[in-house]
């Protein structure tokens, strides 16, 4: 399917960049971005031919001139890639430039961007503060911790989601632009930043991992890898379209366990998952038939819109 530092002397709301009590620079604007950082608009997606072969090239900006670059054969993961091994580099700013000249730069967008809630359904966050969930709204824009105020059954949900650009943590790293769908908190969907990384061979990446395949986009945190990595880059907004099915109880003793399918960016990365127990922490926490949504604050300004919600 088709989807589509230099140094900071003042950091303000109005530029919406966070300074962080570590020194790491983050952007939450693609358009501040732009104008602060030099390599902001070179990072990113490019299709077309490698030795006259068609190809696609991921480059994810590491600061200090360096980039992660992955190269694919056949095109982008979930827009013609072969599946054949991926081409990880760690390059320069030059090197990169060279590499993908005579390429385009592609800025992707999910097929189900902005899809409309259908007849039946709950609009848990539609741009304003509402009573059916907590969080911080600000810019139209929900900003974790947050979590719904309804507990909730087997459902249908829409979630659009943008992670911050914080090019001085590396790809893998838990502190770039962390967050996460947890489904009663238990079950919980990986946030982050994996933009450009190889997951099925985490030991290919040109950078050493800084966490396991388990932990990074679109994962069940620590329980199962996602089939692809259709992550995007940082400050592009991407999408998750996740149909679970909860638990099922008898006289207070689970009879059927819950069950999950995840499309993100309008590719499917889990497809009608049996979750035995909770992922990660939510492994230790009681299973249950209802429960709220959670999006999981990290101390990273991850932005949420167009949630909604259809119980089945």
């Amino acid at each position: 399917m088709r989807f589509l530092l230099s140094a900071l002397v003042c950091v303000s709301v109005a530029a919406v960049v966070v300074a962080k009590e570590d020194g790491v620079a983050t952007w939450t604007d693609p358009d501040v971005a732009a104008k602060e950082h030099a390599d902001f608009l070179l990072q990113g997606e490019y299709v077309g031919k490698i030795e006259g072969k068609p190809a696609a090239v991921q480059a994810a900006d590491l600061d200090g001139g360096s980039f992660l670059v992955a190269i694919y054969q056949g095109g982008l993961p979930g827009a013609g890639w072969d599946k054949s091994a991926i081409d990880s580099k760690k390059i320069d700013r030059e090197a990169l430039k060279t590499l993908v000249k005579g390429l385009k730069k592609t800025d992707r967008v999910s097929t189900t961007m902005g899809k409309k809630a259908p007849t039946g359904a709950t609009v848990i966050f539609g741009g304003e503060a509402n009573p059916l969930i907590t969080g911080t709204v600000k810019g139209g824009l929900l900003w974790p911790p947050a979590q719904t105020t309804q507990p909730v059954g087997s459902f249908s949900m829409h979630v659009e989601f943008r992670l911050p650009y914080k090019p001085a943590r590396l790809p893998s790293n838990q502190d770039r632009g962390n967050s996460g769908v947890y489904i009663f908190n238990n079950y919980e969907c990986q946030v982050l930043d994996s933009f450009a990384l190889d997951y099925e061979h985490p030991e290919n990446n040109a950078i050493k991992p800084q966490s396991i395949n388990k932990q990074w986009c679109g994962s069940f945190y620590k329980f199962k890898l996602s089939d692809l990595n259709m992550s995007l880059p940082p400050l592009t907004w991407q999408t998750y379209d996740i149909d679970f099915t909860a638990p099922v109880f008898t006289d207070g003793k689970k009879t059927t366990n819950a069950r999950v399918t995840v499309v993100q960016n309008g590719v499917k990365i889990h497809d009608d998952v049996e979750l035995p127990k909770g992922t990660g922490a939510g492994g230790r926490r009681p299973e249950k038939e209802k429960g709220p949504i959670i999006f999981q604050g990290h101390g990273n300004p991850v932005a949420y819109r167009n949630i909604w919600l259809l119980e089945k």
